[in-house]
């Protein structure tokens, strides 16, 4: 068995309790229903501002009934501590992934970012901290590289910050390791790549783009691409995100504890290469869209040109493992996708 089966295996065998901060959210959602499928007892807490209803909902469906009861559902905010304290108790993993995403919001709206990502990351590391928590999992960001050039991106260079939002993250992990040293609490930061897959919102302005083409693509709408498509991106099934968030909760060597980790697969696409990808993918079931052609528009502010994940640290110390690049993930996922995105 390889590193992600034996944790599985040794999950199952003596079940833990998990709080999912953001569980309504994408990838929230994810790990709810990996977690209650592997037989895990799980507190989620979010507040509704980027999750929904029906990410829940869906999970419930796919779980079962008697998977569900071992799920406890808290309506809150992350700003708020005696919140945060509630769901912390009695709590063996937490896995930190409530915050205010996207670049474009955070120009727009700093505050507001900085009091989600930054004051509520706080206050979810104090309740930790207080309630004698093992280990705390938390997103972090493939952002924090900011300007840096070199490629592939490794965990221990990084450049200066492009957005509001890439502060915030880069403040996550040096709290994170502040609380480690003085507190003794331990942590994994996890900095995402561009995750997409099932339950991924298709809706609002700071939409994702794999959705957010998919479903321009579905609705004969205009679909833009930012710059002249070359931009490139290591794009992350959200399956691989799953993994190595219970490899990180669970690791048992203390070396692999109080580090930051590369999530992605280790592989560049480009924007170009990814809206043929996705054009081609719906083709077969919806063959109006064979000879779509995007827009273009100019590159935002705040955007890195190329992101590149040297994930090598995550599978010596983690035993992680992704299952799935880019193409096999958009072939798994299409379904959903194509399903979901017009309602």
């Amino acid at each position: 068995m390889n590193a992600y089966e034996t944790c599985l295996t040794q999950l199952r065998a003596a079940p833990k309790k998990w709080l999912v901060t953001g569980v309504a959210g994408f990838i929230g959602s994810n790990l709810l229903q990996a977690l209650l499928e592997n037989g895990q007892h799980v507190v989620g807490l979010d507040n509704f501002s980027t999750g929904h209803q029906h990410n829940l909902d869906e999970v419930q469906t796919l779980v079962g009934p008697q998977a569900w009861q071992r799920f406890q559902f808290i309506r809150g905010d992350i700003v708020d501590l005696d919140t945060c304290q509630k769901a912390c108790e009695n709590i063996d993993y937490v896995l930190h992934n409530a915050a205010l995403g996207s670049v474009p919001r955070s120009l727009k709206e700093p505050l507001v970012t900085h009091a989600a990502n930054i004051n509520g990351m706080l206050n979810m590391l104090v309740a930790a901290r207080d309630a004698g928590v093992p280990r705390f999992v938390y997103a972090a960001s493939s952002s924090t590289y900011g300007d840096h050039p070199a490629l592939p991106k490794v965990e221990d260079t990084i450049g200066k910050p492009l957005s509001p939002y890439a502060v915030t993250k880069y403040v996550n992990e040096l709290y994170a390791d502040i609380f480690a040293r003085c507190y003794g609490l331990q942590s994994i930061g996890l900095r995402y790549f561009n995750v997409f897959g099932p339950r991924q919102d298709p809706n609002g302005a700071y939409a994702a783009v794999i959705p957010l083409w998919l479903k321009a693509l579905l609705t004969q709408t205009p679909l833009t691409i930012n710059g002249d498509g070359e931009t490139s991106r290591d794009f992350c099934y959200v399956k691989n995100v799953v993994q190595v968030n219970l490899l990180a909760a669970t690791v048992q060597n203390k070396d692999s504890a109080n580090q930051i980790y590369n999530v992605a697969v280790g592989d560049r696409t480009t924007l170009n290469q990814l809206f043929i990808l996705l054009r081609d993918a719906l083709a077969p079931t919806h063959p109006h869209v064979a000879n779509a052609t995007p827009n273009h528009a100019p590159l935002r502010a705040g955007d890195v040109r190329h992101s590149q994940a040297d994930i090598d640290k995550a599978k010596t110390l983690l035993g992680y493992q992704p299952t799935h690049n880019v193409h096999q993930g958009i072939a798994e996922a299409i379904g959903w996708y194509a399903n979901h995105l017009l309602r």
